[in-house]
């Protein structure tokens, strides 16, 4: 039975379009949310047993097939071979603001990135991305926008709270007060001879501009 039950986990998920929640396959398979858990770590296990070039992983609150990570570069090079639609470096910081920030309006975006963010945002939207997922309840009710499962299952994340932390991206105090002593080193450098004064003293270099 536990057999039979293994190869209709595999063949629900095979055919499906989305990650299959395990309520939704207890449902179908009538057995208990827990017993579809075992069940799925066990093919888990037994996918990475064998070495297979795939995994049975659980993202975006489901369970799905994709293939092995140290596969990787294999798998993009059959996907991207002759695409060339990907998204800009705009896109990639607005969808980080969303994904971090979020629920966030248009309004907070701009300020963030200092320009106008609508076309992005409605390209990230067409993508399936980002999605309206509330109104603002202050003055206007700004729309506010969050990012979506099919994001999740594109980036291969049960939760958007696994998102690695902002921290690891921020240079650390020691380059920040390297870069600071070098922008005031810099400040400081005298001007070269027959450099204009930047003070207006009416001397250029070493050599005083005589009066007329």
């Amino acid at each position: 039975m536990a057999s039979e039950i293994l190869r209709a986990i595999e063949a629900i998920v095979m055919v499906a379009e989305s990650p299959v929640e395990p309520s939704l396959l207890a449902q179908l398979l009538e057995v208990s949310p827990t017993r579809v858990e075992e069940l799925c770590a066990e093919l888990e296990a037994a996918y990475r047993d064998e070495d297979r070039g795939f995994e049975l992983v659980r993202v975006a609150g489901g369970y799905r097939f994709q293939s092995h990570a140290d596969l990787a570069p294999y798998v993009e090079r059959f996907l991207l071979e002759g695409q060339t639609a990907r998204l800009s470096a705009a896109a990639l910081e607005t969808l980080a603001i969303v994904a971090y920030k979020q629920p966030v309006s248009r309004a907070q975006i701009a300020q963030i990135r200092g320009v106008n963010a609508d076309g992005v945002l409605r390209t990230l939207q067409a993508k399936g991305f980002v999605a309206e997922v509330g109104r603002d309840p202050g003055p206007g009710q700004a729309v506010l926008y969050g990012t979506t499962t099919f994001l999740l299952e594109r980036l291969g994340l049960d939760r958007i709270d696994q998102l690695p932390p902002l921290a690891q991206f921020v240079p650390g105090p020691e380059i920040m007060d390297a870069l600071e002593h070098s922008l005031r080193a810099n400040r400081a450098d005298p001007a070269p001879a027959g450099a204009p004064d930047p003070n207006g003293s009416g001397q250029v270099g070493d050599a005083e501009i005589p009066p007329r």
